[in-house]
């Protein structure tokens, strides 16, 4: 500890009277390469102190924390940063993290300390963003992550030797053992007033006679005009600008290599530090774990099979285990709604509180089990290191049509649901590769519109085998996946060439090694997204459920007593001569019957039955009628809402589901003003062709207008995907009319 101490200002006061002196929390800033243990280290100094928001004017994360440096003490305010590579930032969350770094950002306090954080088991590479803020004279600590796994690979830091030879302390953790934790409390306090580290390095003779004369004549020190000299812009000050550019001239004639000589002088020098701190396989050398697995997992052939099978596992999971907590959350709303209502007096308010609050909210929740299971598997493949290999492997066919290979899992995660998948294509560092990406992520078929395809399938195609063997219907489930996917590799091709027009985006990653995934990590992320979730949809999807409510229920329609009577006469009549049970029976059906009809009736004369009917000669052309109109309409809520508004429309009544025999039955002999059939096969196509095209899904405009924070890209989505879906729907029924199916 000593050791590491020294290189601190020995004038420094004891850590009471220091944060007795600080006017504001200590402010510490978390930076690193990606995958350098960051997140972990973050987690493990914050715990569940934290909060997530966005830098001032982008989308990009920040998260938080308030971390206890001392029990008698003010905690410190602790930023961790997107992880990037050098202060060279090319993406928007790398130069966000450079401005903090270097005290530039709106709005952001200048960090009193940095933790760099390093990967033991690649010094080289990570070392170099450590040699850049030393030239900024920025105070930083740095934190040797994964030490546990390089002492494992037979590699041996002396962690003394490498402070000294660095000029900084350095500190030895293991976030999840907590290991060094309160040693690096100690060191950043006392960082926080000591004098910036100095450069150790030295360019050429001509190089550093010029940077010099720089010094002595219009600069304070020889790193502020180093600094000058290689910056992109020329400085504000007319002084120094005449100075460096006179200077910039005389270098390119002598040496026009010189912009490479900080770059090469930083390496030799990251290599000197090394060599002197670092023993490696100092025990007998042989492959690495790593290197042993990646043999296989990479491989040309097994690698992508491995990668189809562990994604087929999280696909499935997210698909099946989802299933009952989403069921149970449904119903926890739905029997919330029944309590209010048998507590509270019919009448506006309960309907708003039940059909508009109520609904809405369990809209957003139940999409919860999925959002959590998504994540806990990125989170999962991540943390042991294999999603950077899923990437390798999906860079070339991505790559075919404009995408990065990190699309991969968020479309993938698309067929479950587009919500949790366009949130993870957070992963994705270049804007227009990820926007490119959302665009395209809500045409994989995910399940909510399973219950429209079982219902068409159940009630034209269920039973019908193609050759005797293969199911019609499974076919028809298959081609609708497959429909979305090539519609999404084609509308892709054409936006990374027209407006996201970007050139091929190349795979830069980190392979690092495989790890044993955090537990506390991962509960972490699930939480944080979560929470994401809930806050940033919930409140847009709120106030839309609220808004289709109102369409569907004003103006208010008084047939209850007319729709009772003509209900019960018919009852009587078809009872006519039964015995007492049947009566009673009858009754019964006929007060369902009734309210059936009464909510039937009420939808129709309703807005959003006008609606249906102003839209009817638009969608007529696809086979569709008024009724089928207030379909469409209803499932912008969500997708699956239209088999239940068929149910109320075709006087099923709302507990009608895709298997429900009667919704069936009802759909089957729907007819016209004309007498013709409502629904055929063909229409049933039709339907189904519209929605694998469309975006009918509130949820995910929301989440798109919050993943790029403007209503301009969301517009668009929906804007464009009904295009294609109206002319995907007007060719299946108008080329299926042609053809004379019917």
């Amino acid at each position: 500890m000593s050791t590491v101490l020294e290189f601190l200002s020995p004038s420094a006061k004891s850590v009471s009277n220091e944060a007795a002196h600080l006017t504001r929390p200590l402010t510490v800033a978390l930076a690193g390469n990606p995958n350098a243990g960051k997140t972990s280290l973050f987690n493990a100094l914050t715990g569940l102190r934290q909060k997530v928001a966005n830098y001032p004017g982008v989308t990009v994360e920040r998260k938080e924390g308030l971390w206890m440096l001392s029990p008698d003490e003010q905690p410190a305010r602790l930023i961790d940063l997107p992880g990037l590579y050098s202060l060279d930032a090319t993406s928007i969350d790398e130069q966000i993290a450079r401005d903090v770094l270097l005290g530039r950002a709106v709005s952001l306090d200048s960090p009193d300390v940095i933790i760099v954080t390093v990967d033991a088991t690649n010094l080289e590479r990570n070392l170099y963003l450590v040699t850049q803020l030393i030239e900024a004279g920025r105070p930083i600590v740095v934190a040797l992550t994964m030490i546990d796994l390089a002492e494992r690979s037979k590699t041996e830091i002396d962690v003394e030797k490498m402070a000294r030879a660095l000029g900084v302390p350095v500190v030895a953790v293991v976030a999840k053992q907590r290991r060094g934790l309160n040693e690096l409390a100690q060191v950043v306090t006392k960082a926080a007033t000591s004098t910036p580290p100095k450069t150790n390095w030295r360019l050429s003779e001509e190089m550093e006679e010029e940077l010099a004369k720089l010094a002595s004549d219009v600069y304070e020190s020889r790193d502020a005009a180093m600094r000058d000299l290689y910056s992109e812009d020329f400085p504000a000050e007319a002084e120094k600008r005449e100075a460096i550019k006179l200077v910039r001239g005389r270098l390119t004639q002598t040496n026009p290599q010189w912009w490479q000589e900080p770059l090469m002088a930083r390496y030799q020098w990251i290599e000197t530090v090394v060599a002197e701190a670092v023993c490696k396989n100092c025990g007998e050398e042989r492959p690495s774990i790593t290197d042993r697995i990646d043999a296989l997992v990479t491989h040309r052939f097994f690698g992508p099979l491995i990668l189809a099978v562990v994604m087929l596992v999280v696909f499935q999971t997210i698909f099946s285990w989802a299933n009952l907590p989403m069921n149970l959350i449904d119903k926890g709303f739905g029997s919330l709604g029944d309590i209010i209502r048998a507590h509270m007096p019919a009448g506006l308010l309960t309907d708003l509180l039940v059909d508009g609050v109520i609904a809405g909210v369990g809209g957003v929740l139940v999409f919860l089990p999925q959002i959590l299971l998504l994540f806990f598997f990125i989170s999962l493949l991540e943390d042991s290191g294999y999603m950077a290999r899923a990437a390798f492997l999906m860079d070339r066919l991505m790559r075919a049509v404009g995408l990065h290979g990190k699309a991969f899992m968020p479309l993938l995660s698309s067929f479950a649901c587009a919500i949790p998948g366009i949130m993870a294509t957070r992963t994705i560092e270049n804007p227009k590769d990820r926007f490119a990406t959302i665009m395209i992520a809500p045409f994989m078929s995910c399940s909510a519109r399973l219950p429209v395809y079982t219902l068409m399938i159940a009630a034209f195609f269920s039973g019908r085998k193609f050759f005797g063997i293969l199911s019609v219907g499974a076919l028809i489930i298959l081609a609708m996946y497959l429909l979305g996917i090539s519609v999404a590799i084609v509308v892709a091709w054409i936006l990374k060439h027209t407006i996201l027009k970007a050139p091929p985006p190349p795979l830069v990653l980190e392979l690092p090694p495989y790890r044993v995934p955090n537990l506390i990590n991962i509960a972490h992320t699930m939480r944080t997204r979560a929470g994401l979730f809930v806050k940033r949809a919930g409140t847009v999807i709120l106030a839309i459920s609220i808004l289709l409510w109102a369409l569907v229920t004003f103006p208010r329609t008084d047939t209850k007593r007319s729709v009772n009577q003509e209900s019960i006469a018919a009852q009587r009549v078809s009872n006519a001569g039964a015995p007492q049970a049947n009566e009673t029976m009858g009754q019964e059906n006929s007060s369902e019957s009734a309210s059936a009809s009464e909510t039937s009736e009420q939808i129709q004369n309703s807005f959003a039955g006008r609606l249906g009917r102003f839209i009817e000669p638009a969608i007529a052309p696809l086979g569709f009628d008024w009724k089928m109109g207030i379909g469409l309409i209803s499932s912008f809520a969500a997708r699956e809402t239209l088999v239940s508004t068929f149910s109320i429309v075709y006087n099923v009544g709302p507990d009608g589901d895709e298997n429900s025999p009667s919704l069936i039955d009802a759909v089957r002999n729907a007819r016209r003003p004309d007498g013709s059939p409502a629904w055929t096969p063909l229409v049933a196509l039709s339907m189904m062709v519209f929605f694998v095209l469309a975006c009918q899904c509130m949820s995910t405009v929301a989440i798109v207008r919050r993943e790029t924070n403007s209503w301009r890209w969301p517009l668009f989505m929906v804007g464009y995907m009904l295009v294609l879906a109206y002319i995907g729907s007007f060719i299946t029924y108008q080329g299926g009319r042609l053809l004379g199916f019917s």
